[in-house]
């Protein structure tokens, strides 16, 4: 799962895409890699890395943030240093992309740079939010997405959970959705996440590594 210096991280809104790209940083941080994070989120201001800077500071990982991130403004002005980091091979660097197709163009921007790397390119999935409900819907937003950023899904991500109330059999209903995705694409599923009380009771997708995730994002209800 840490095998690549370059992880790209897509998803719909509400999929918790930015959670799993932090805590993806996080454990590949703890597993003694130089690791840097990269906010390409210049979509959704509400669910962001920079939420997570000070977590992130403090285990060593380098934060990279458009200069807008974490405010109500959505400008795409992307900093220099995102660059270097392609050139700074002593990097492991986490990319979290906007969550839809127009938030997909950012990344497009170093495609060239992209795809000279050792890279992966996740889509995640939670399958109870609007729009990634059903295998039409996935392979619809999919499709746009790989469109936009110009970069083919190589991976897909179980994500599915409803908060609080998730549970085992949400993430096997959603194995069953994903299943259907990854026949129809040719894009397997590269590991299952979610909270560690649920993730620990779920026993489907033999052989799928399991990324167990810890609360990074606040809600904006949850930010005083």
């Amino acid at each position: 799962m840490f095998s690549k210096r370059i992880v790209i991280f897509t998803g719909h809104f509400g999929s918790g895409k930015t959670e799993v790209a932090v805590n993806y940083a996080l454990q590949a941080a703890g597993k003694g890699k130089k690791t840097a994070i990269i906010d390409l989120d210049i979509v959704n201001p509400f669910f962001r890395t920079a939420d997570a800077r000070n977590t992130l500071e403090a285990e060593g990982i380098k934060v990279i943030t458009p200069i807008y991130a974490n405010t109500n403004v959505d400008v795409p002005s992307l900093p220099a240093e995102i660059s270097g980091m392609f050139e700074d091979r002593s990097y492991n660097v986490i990319i979290d992309v906007g969550g839809d197709d127009l938030g997909a163009r950012a990344v497009s921007r170093y495609r060239d740079q992209i795809v000279r790397e050792d890279y992966i390119h996740y889509f995640v999935v939670n399958t109870r939010r609007p729009m990634t409900r059903t295998k039409e819907e996935i392979v619809k937003m999919i499709l746009e997405i790989q469109s936009s950023a110009n970069l083919k899904v190589d991976k897909l991500v179980n994500n599915a959970n409803i908060l609080d109330a998730s549970t085992p059999e949400l993430l096997a209903e959603a194995a069953r959705i994903l299943e259907a995705v990854s026949a129809e694409l040719s894009i397997p599923v590269g590991f299952v996440s979610g909270m560690e009380e649920v993730l620990s009771g779920y026993e489907g997708d033999k052989g799928i590594e399991k990324l167990y995730l810890k609360k990074n994002i606040r809600l904006p209800w949850e930010r005083q």
